[in-house]
């Protein structure tokens, strides 16, 4: 795994992971701020060691964003999952588990997340099953200050129960749509990232 792409080298591997979810959880809730926009334009395209597994998509979703405008951005951000009805593509995990939203997985996500003593805060419209919600999970799991709570183990449990089992449906789906530009490479990168987690989970037997 080499998250060191995203984030200064300086940064510890768990460090690094929790700032990638926490920049997916971002850019997929919302078309990304100005500020967010000019970082990522910014930000370091090649990774500390030759081969990096997330060296390529990284480096596309870069490249993306600096020939895209944030006002293109942000439209095809409503095109593809905004928008009055049912959008082109569903970001909630519900719909890739069951084919219909707040059915039976939403429900088993409330239960753990409830384990885990979170909550939806009010800020936030959508459900808890949202990929930029449990993303923002995987975050605090990774580097939230409760160990009892923060730890590989759970991160693990969670990530296998909430996130790998859908993920890469999503991610195909936008990749697959013809309007997506920006957030095809988004989603290769998600993509590529999930594989890295499962593979780290994994190993941990």
């Amino acid at each position: 795994m080499q998250p060191a792409i995203l984030v200064p080298s300086t940064l510890d591997e768990e460090t690094a992971r929790a700032e990638i979810y926490g920049l997916l959880a971002a850019l997929f809730y919302a078309a990304p701020t100005p500020e967010m926009l000019a970082n990522l334009r910014l930000a370091v395209t090649e990774a500390p060691a030759a081969g990096a597994l997330l060296e390529g998509s990284w480096g596309e979703l870069v490249a993306a964003a600096r020939v895209l405008s944030a006002q293109e951005i942000a439209d095809e951000y409503d095109a593809l999952f905004g928008g009055v009805g049912k959008p082109e593509v569903y970001l909630f995990g519900s719909h890739y588990l069951s084919g219909f939203l707040n059915e039976k997985p939403l429900a088993a996500l409330r239960g753990d997340l409830a384990e885990l003593g979170l909550a939806r805060g009010d800020s936030m419209s959508e459900t808890e099953d949202h990929y930029a919600y449990v993303c923002e999970v995987m975050r605090y799991l990774i580097a939230g200050d409760d160990v009892a709570v923060a730890n590989l183990t759970r991160q693990r449990e969670f990530f296998t129960r909430h996130l790998q089992s859908w993920a890469s449906l999503m991610c195909e789906a936008i990749e697959r749509h013809p309007k997506a530009r920006f957030y095809k490479c988004l989603a290769s990168f998600a993509q590529a990232f999930t594989s890295v987690e499962s593979q780290g989970f994994d190993m941990l037997g």
